[in-house]
């Protein structure tokens, strides 16, 4: 009988034995069930700091192991899986002990997971309590096992398991409960943590401190029984005044929330991205962004904004020679409109002007070409008629040059070039400057009559600012996957040269103007403490201002977005925004020269005729020209006796800058 049972024994193990051998080898064999760890994607200003942290479903960042403090490792071990390093993948004395348990209450009430079960648990089954789901853990685990070492086990536990209040992995466990990186984070602070996956609802100090704990010393006292610490470093931990972040604090604050939609939109529009891959991929996305800028927009627009007025902005700024996009806002309030009005068509009035005058000065125009001002009829097509006028119905009723007419911004001398050079060469002259709208060629285009958006008439500017060479607007500079691989980077360019460099910086000369006395810009000149250009515009509905200095163009429009008239006081606060904001967004940058090009010729004028001026012109003007094009008779106006006696040199120039300019340029 002894020996018939010894035989039945050994051949009941040799089966055994082999039939384990057989499902280790097949479970080592068959791949383990496809699974994406949902990660976090994190968008980045220019600066390095966080803009937005995008996620659907779970919120996570990965962080390799080597960072994962050894405390909080330690910590997760012996609270949740001593034998961690022994078995392999199940513990069967855990799993007899639950068993017995299970039988007692006649339902399966004791867990027995161990780490590995968890994470295949977590990975490919759902969280229901039953037996197939029981045994497929198991064999899941196994895989997980046979198929990765165990600190790749740990690894993709600690960055997978639920931690509470939306925060899944330890990275951000520890930045929703400490505000810190997960590698700061001490011993008190990593048993607090590690106590919490039992039951995030439960352990969590944000919900019930005094469970928290209780727990935390639970953990605490498992470290000291493995022998990873000592009981009076236990005793500290657990006395230690832990400093826990205000839990209504977001782990990365929002920031320039209408930018943030712009990247987005471009991850997928331009880039190709899906939904799934920007708000599960764990992307890394650098932008353009600085976040000291951007921050002063925000600041200046809600200072001038009354709370009672529902009066809508926009503001875009760019660095001309680079095109990245240094700030943008599309809105007075994010949380009641998330509609980006920088990419609303709207009318921009007489900011259209300085591309119909860019198209003039590469038609045969100078600064001192002389159009009469005056009311007018003018008729176009099949005898059409068009009859614009100037603000407040006032005119000159005589002839002015170039920069009067930009600096006060006359309408009948706008229409009058617009007809003069061919209504054509505005619309290829916009396009070429980057707006991409199809316009009519019809006279009105020269008063801005036509819609186009904040962010076209910007790209028109910056392509002023940079002497003609045309950068396409850049929001984001690099696009980085959650291994670490470039997916996309920024080559740098030069640009595109779409219009003369000469024609541009004549351009800039005058619409520096419109910031000096008698300009439309000049109300906020004091606030401006460098050599800048602009144009404003005003419409029945839309007040706009674009400006640039070498550094920076910037567009500020203000309206309604239901088109009620603007009153009176609204394009004021258009121009202080905008003079405000221009000035704060130099404030690290020092004050520069628009450089003058080759090919450029200057001279003092008489502003009364246009011609060279002598010693006898009172006020005579600093200007410049494209070489062969600048005046070459003097000026008769004024008589020797009209001019004070000692005048020989030209008296006092308008602007201080203009001097400085003719020095270096000279």
């Amino acid at each position: 009988m002894i020996k018939r049972f010894i035989i039945v024994s050994l051949i009941l193990f040799f089966i055994s034995s082999s039939a384990l051998l057989f499902l280790f080898i097949y479970l080592q064999s068959q791949p383990l069930p496809k699974t994406t760890i949902e990660q976090t994607t994190f968008i980045y200003s220019m600066d390095g700091q966080v803009i937005d942290d995008l996620y659907s479903g779970e919120n996570r960042v990965y962080v390799p192991l080597s960072k994962i403090p050894k405390s909080l490792i330690e910590a997760t071990i012996a609270i949740e899986d001593r034998k961690f390093y022994r078995h392999l993948g199940i513990d069967f004395v855990r799993i007899g002990g639950a068993l017995i348990q299970d039988v007692k209450h006649r339902s399966k009430v004791q867990g027995a997971s161990t780490i590995t079960q968890q994470l295949a648990r977590n990975l490919y089954l759902y969280l229901d309590k039953t037996w197939e789901r029981k045994i497929n853990e198991a064999l899941l685990a196994i895989q997980l096992e046979l198929q990765y070492s165990k600190d790749e086990i740990l690894e993709m536990y600690l960055n997978q398991i639920y931690y509470g209040h939306s925060a899944n992995g330890v990275q951000l466990a520890a930045k929703t409960y400490f505000d810190k990186d997960v590698s700061e984070l001490n011993l008190a602070e990593s048993a607090m943590i590690a106590g919490i996956p039992k039951g995030p609802g439960y352990y969590s100090p944000f919900i019930n401190l005094k469970k928290a704990k209780e727990r935390q010393k639970q953990v605490l006292q498992a470290m000291v029984s493995e022998g990873y610490i000592t009981q009076q470093e236990a005793n500290e931990a657990y006395q230690e005044k832990l400093v826990f972040k205000n839990p209504n604090k977001k782990n990365y604050p929002t920031i320039a929330p209408y930018f943030r939609d712009f990247i987005v939109s471009t991850l997928k529009t331009k880039y190709g991205f899906t939904e799934e891959q920007i708000f599960q991929g764990g992307l890394k996305v650098y932008t353009t962004l600085d976040s000291e800028i951007q921050k002063y927009a925000e600041e200046i627009i809600t200072n001038y904004l009354d709370e009672n007025n529902s009066l809508q902005v926009a503001l875009i700024s760019i660095e001309p020679s680079t095109g990245f996009i240094k700030a943008m806002v599309g809105g007075r309030d994010y949380s009641k409109s998330q509609y980006n009005r920088v990419f609303a068509s709207r009318q921009p009035g007489s900011s259209f002007k300085p591309i119909l005058y860019l198209a003039a000065l590469e038609n045969g125009f100078t600064p001192v070409t002389r159009l009469k001002s005056e009311p007018t009829i003018f008729t176009f097509g099949n005898n059409q008629t068009y009859q614009p006028s100037n603000f407040g119905d006032n005119y000159p009723n005589r002839e002015i040059d170039l920069r009067y007419a930009l600096a006060h911004s006359d309408n009948i001398y706008a229409v009058k070039t617009h007809m003069k050079i061919g209504m054509d060469k505005l619309v290829d002259m916009s396009n070429k400057l980057g707006i991409d709208k199809e316009l009519k060629p019809y006279p009105s285009l020269a008063l801005g009559s036509q819609e186009v958006t904040p962010f076209d008439m910007t790209k028109a500017y910056a392509t002023i600012a940079n002497q003609g060479k045309r950068v396409e607007p850049i929001a984001i500079t690099k696009i980085v996957d959650s291994s670490g691989n470039v997916l996309y980077e920024r080559k740098a360019t030069s640009g595109v040269q779409v219009v003369s460099e000469a024609s541009t910086f004549i351009l800039t000369h005058l619409m520096e103007g419109v910031f000096e006395q008698g300009g439309t810009g000049f109300n906020v000149s004091d606030r401006l403490k460098r050599p800048i250009a602009g144009k404003t515009g005003t419409t029945d509905f839309d007040s706009w201002l674009i400006g640039y200095t070498p550094q920076l163009v910037t567009t500020l429009w203000t309206g309604y977005d239901d088109n009620q008239p603007l009153k009176d006081s609204d394009a004021y606060i258009t121009k202080y925004i905008w003079a405000d904001f221009m000035e704060k967004a130099h404030k690290s940058l020092p004050p520069q020269l628009f450089v003058v090009p080759d090919g450029i010729t200057s001279l003092y004028i008489c502003p009364e005729t246009g011609k060279i001026a002598t010693e006898n012109c009172p006020n005579p003007r600093l200007e410049f020209f494209i070489e062969g094009t600048e005046p070459t008779e003097y000026s008769d106006y004024h008589q020797a006796e009209d001019s004070p006696e000692s005048s020989k040199e030209p008296s006092e120039d308008p602007s201080f800058w203009n001097r400085i300019r003719y020095w270096w340029s000279n």
